[in-house]
């Protein structure tokens, strides 16, 4: 089957390698020849809409690799092309607005939010759910951009500025114990997979490191991750990887992101599970059947490699590390690889993660 990705970057890049070995071929509809899925596939440069049109035609099902796709564009392609995940979890992943009003319904717990338009609704905002709080905006943020942690009455000004007059959303800060996350797939036939939670460490707003399957997670803690991630698949009619990003407090899950893709905490599948989540999309968007998403190790692990490539030869000197790089150039907080662990010890896995302790701030 022919598989198209709007976008061609380092996800898109791997979902072609997990395509490969299936029998399919892939395009790639790119910003430029540079983008790391280029050398992966027949790539369309999106610069003009005959090209365009092209790699529509040329596609017998599409996908995508980020958010913040065009809602208008998958709308004309579906006429003609079947794209998976479809337009409904576009719409209501890519704005953090309708992101929340779609748990309220589902009735699954996230962090009190207002949307805001308007210095003075920022302040009506933060009267009712008090401080501190995250002012994000409604579209196109990731990786910590498009937000301000407000402390304290004396930053708002600044806070709104940050902004520059974009619709946005207040949030009430969660004090939580850790930071979790849980991948699944589900298939056009409606089947589900789930893979363990995960326990994610970011910095400035950049997942650094995952740990899979989170320690010490009670099989009911899995099990209510797992019920807000069916109520979400089937509320979407979501065909593919859906990622939550979750709070814990206690025995509590908050949610506090989805995401309509495949996702960087779910990058220790590619190793340390038996079906990676990668593999796993392409074969849920081609009607095939899904892939066990057990771990094949007691403990895993991923680190980001962010903004320089640092001793990658370090990585190839462990046994139990695996090196994945992007093609990409060096830039400040840009994600350039990364680096998966697996070990049936702790103390093993300790201990890789310790020696590449460059890559963790």
């Amino acid at each position: 089957m022919k598989i198209g990705v709007l976008g061609a970057g380092q996800l898109g890049r791997m979902l072609a390698l997990s395509a490969y070995p299936l029998g399919h071929q892939m395009r790639f509809l790119a910003s430029s020849e540079e983008d790391p899925s280029s050398l992966l596939g027949k790539t369309y440069i999106y610069d003009n809409p005959e090209t365009i049109n092209k790699f529509f035609e040329d596609s017998d099902v599409i996908t995508y690799e980020s958010e913040n796709t065009d809602v208008e564009i998958l709308n004309e392609i579906g006429k003609t092309t079947k794209v998976y995940p479809g337009c409904e979890s576009l719409q209501y992943t890519q704005h953090r607005g309708r992101e929340k009003a779609l748990l309220d319904k589902l009735n699954i717990p996230c962090a009190p939010y207002k949307l805001v338009s308007s210095l003075s609704d920022l302040k009506c905002a933060i009267s009712s759910i008090g401080l501190p709080a995250i002012l994000k905006t409604t579209k196109d943020g990731y990786d910590g951009k498009g937000q301000f942690l407000i402390q304290t009455e004396l930053q708002i000004d600044e806070a709104w500025e940050a902004m520059s007059g974009a619709e946005s959303i207040l949030e009430g800060f969660v004090n939580f114990k850790r930071e979790l996350s849980l991948i699944a797939v589900r298939g056009i036939d409606g089947n589900l997979k789930y893979y363990p939670l995960v326990e994610n460490s970011h910095h400035d707003g950049i997942l650094r490191l995952t740990i899979a399957p989170a320690q010490n997670v009670s099989m009911s803690l899995q099990k209510k991750a797992e019920s807000y991630m069916n109520s979400l698949l089937t509320a979407m009619n979501h065909v593919g990887v859906l990622t939550i990003e979750l709070f814990e407090l206690d025995d509590e899950l908050i949610v506090n992101e989805i995401a309509p893709r495949v996702h960087n905490s779910g990058h220790w599948t590619i190793e340390g599970s038996n079906t990676s989540q990668f593999e796993n999309h392409i074969r849920a968007i081609t009607n095939s059947p899904l892939g066990d998403t057990s771990a094949k190790h007691q403990f895993n692990a991923m680190i980001n490699i962010i903004s320089k490539y640092g001793s990658t030869n370090k990585a190839l000197e462990i046994k139990n590390a695996h090196l994945h790089l992007y093609d990409k150039t060096e830039r400040e907080n840009r994600k350039l690889g990364h680096i998966t662990i697996t070990s049936d010890s702790l103390e093993e896995l300790q201990s890789s993660i310790k020696n590449l302790n460059e890559y963790l701030p």
